[in-house]
């Protein structure tokens, strides 16, 4: 590493072009376009004015709130350094082992039923009762838990 300029990531050339906000902020890898920084700047000013003009705030927040908006995009930068550091450390090995694409499992799952959740219902897999036949075993009363069932 040669030093701080080592991992810029924007060509010369390609620097000149970038907007006036990120270039002031110094910006390395967070890159931006025209209308966010658009939106970064003049959209906290006129945040800022809007709510000294309801008297929310004081008139330096006019001031303080676009400063602010610069210091968190600048944290972002930072922050944005920081990850690609740490991930350029990691062995090739280890990064393969995290792209690994993990593949959808397709079955189904056995669910016990639980009783208490559902009170007065019976649930069965057998198919309906044909009237005149006694009821099978499943389809018959649950047993007490305390919970009136319906047919009582």
């Amino acid at each position: 590493m040669t030093g701080p300029r080592s991992w810029v990531t924007l060509v010369a050339e390609e620097e000149r072009y970038r907007p006036l906000y990120a270039r002031l902020l110094g910006l390395r890898f967070v890159n931006p376009g025209g209308v966010l920084c658009f939106v970064f700047f003049e959209g906290a000013v006129a945040l800022a004015a809007l709510l000294a003009l309801a008297e929310l705030v004081s008139w330096w927040s006019v001031l303080v709130l676009p400063a602010m908006v610069a210091v968190m995009v600048k944290i972002n930068d930072v922050v944005a350094a920081q990850v690609v550091r740490s991930a350029a450390l990691v062995p090739d090995q280890e990064r393969d082992r995290f792209r690994h694409q993990m593949e959808p499992v397709v079955g189904t799952a056995r669910v016990g039923w639980i009783w208490h959740s559902v009170p007065g219902v019976v649930v069965s897999s057998d198919p309906p009762e044909r009237p005149g036949k006694t009821a099978s075993a499943a389809a018959r009363e649950l047993p007490s838990t305390g919970v009136p069932s319906a047919e009582r």
